[in-house]
């Protein structure tokens, strides 16, 4: 089978409603995309809790449609167009898309991921590089953190870093549970995991198991009643500015006397903010920053 992409460029009142109208019309599925991607008038979209884009679009919006080849495309099209109040004549194009293994491409797009010293990421159809490193095997999935994005990096260098032998290690906003798989292997005595999403809780569990660590994966709610008062020798929390700000308290007071807390999902320019909010607290300091994000690290006194 083959199908057909329609391209149409449209400013930004008209992204969602014509998405919609798409739909509605038989295409197969629709994606918004940046429009002046890759010039200088490129602007990335930044979503956090509280604080989400009203809508999912640029000034100067392309919105792509996958319909089946042999779909009646002018007819589609003219549907949309005026379901969306757009004229016609709106300029289009069309483009081909030839069947192919969609498994193997995506895979392609997937390599062994190397972070520190010693530590591979590698999905399961790779070989491990380095077999005698700290090997993750990961696919990429629903939940995230597969190394691949800077404050992921950011946590398991500092991780690297640090002696675990002995210590207990919360990780709030898993994903994945790459961040707590990386603490079992360097030899955490004991690694819990915390979780907004049902999706991630289960996918972190998949994980583990897969590469053999020793990790509970809880909901929050679940975690309150199970870590009741428990505090931990190393927190980390790879989450965004917004919720981490919102959390303060609670995960400071999750950091034993003589603990680490590293915060990660924070860009530079909101880094003093964080601080700022931790200080009550807490006194942090930048660690590290990789391509506009940094870690935030520091200590509470025994």
């Amino acid at each position: 089978m083959s199908w057909t992409e329609i391209v149409i460029e449209v400013p930004r009142s008209h992204a969602e409603s014509l998405s919609d109208a798409l739909m509605e019309a038989g295409a197969l599925s629709v994606s918004v995309e940046d429009a002046d991607e890759g010039t200088d008038a490129e602007k990335p979209l930044f979503g956090e809790p509280g604080m989400e884009p009203a809508e999912a679009a640029w000034e100067r919006s392309r919105v792509i449609a996958l319909a089946d080849a042999s779909a009646p495309h002018a007819d589609l099209l003219a549907a949309a167009m005026a379901a969306a109040g757009l004229p016609a004549d709106t300029p289009c194009l069309l483009r081909s898309v030839a069947e192919q293994d969609w498994v193997r491409l995506t895979q392609s797009q997937f390599d062994p991921i190397h972070i520190g010293r010693n530590i591979w990421v590698v999905p399961s159809w790779h070989q491990a590089p380095d077999p005698d490193a700290l090997v993750l095997e990961l696919d990429p999935g629903l939940a995230f953190g597969t190394g691949s994005h800077p404050t992921t990096r950011l946590c398991m260098e500092w991780l690297e870093q640090q002696p675990f032998a002995g210590k207990t290690v919360l990780d709030y906003g898993c994903g994945s549970g790459i961040l707590a798989m990386v603490a079992s292997k360097l030899g955490a005595a004991e690694v819990l995991g915390v979780d907004i999403d049902p999706q991630a809780i289960e996918s972190a569990r998949d994980n583990a198991e897969r590469n053999r660590c020793d990790i509970a994966f809880y909901l929050p709610e679940q975690f309150g009643s199970v870590a009741q008062g428990r505090q931990f020798d190393v927190v980390v929390a790879n989450i965004l500015a917004s919720p981490l700000k919102l959390m303060a308290p609670m995960l400071c007071g999750r950091v034993a006397a003589g603990g680490s807390l590293v915060l990660s999902g924070v860009l530079a320019r909101q880094a003093q903010e964080v601080i700022a909010v931790y200080a009550p607290f807490m006194t942090l300091a930048i660690w590290a920053e990789h391509d506009g994000w940094v870690a935030l690290a520091g200590s509470r006194g025994p």
